[in-house]
């Protein structure tokens, strides 16, 4: 395996921990997260750090087994691509469903790589 792997997996699993603390003790209901322009712009970019993360990994070995790590990458590039078209819904969506399922990913993978 490329030495660099481990590292963007690393990159990946430290910006969904940065993303969570933001969000603890935080009322998480979609009407609060609406009105908070910092922490929609925190989904953001810890969103690209894990898409871009992702597509690296991809560089180097593109049958690499993250599930959705296309799917990763594309919400990566609507959000830097496509910035005047996503809206909260989209974002929340990402910090209830998503990037929970991805950490479960990354820490499955990285405990198989003994990281």
């Amino acid at each position: 395996m490329d030495e660099y792997i481990p590292i963007y997996l690393m990159d990946i699993k430290i910006a969904i921990e940065e993303l969570e603390s933001y969000f603890d003790g935080y009322p998480m209901r979609y009407e609060v997260f609406v009105k908070d322009g910092l922490r929609r712009c925190a989904v953001e970019r810890k969103t690209e750090i894990m898409g871009e993360a992702i597509n690296r990994i991809l560089k180097i070995d593109r049958n690499f087994p993250l599930p959705h790590a296309k799917e990763i990458i594309n919400t990566r590039n609507r959000i830097i691509h496509g910035y005047d078209s996503v809206q909260p819904e989209f974002l929340w969506g990402l910090v209830i469903r998503h990037i929970p399922t991805l950490k479960e990913d990354v820490d499955k993978i990285l405990k198989n790589l003994g990281v």
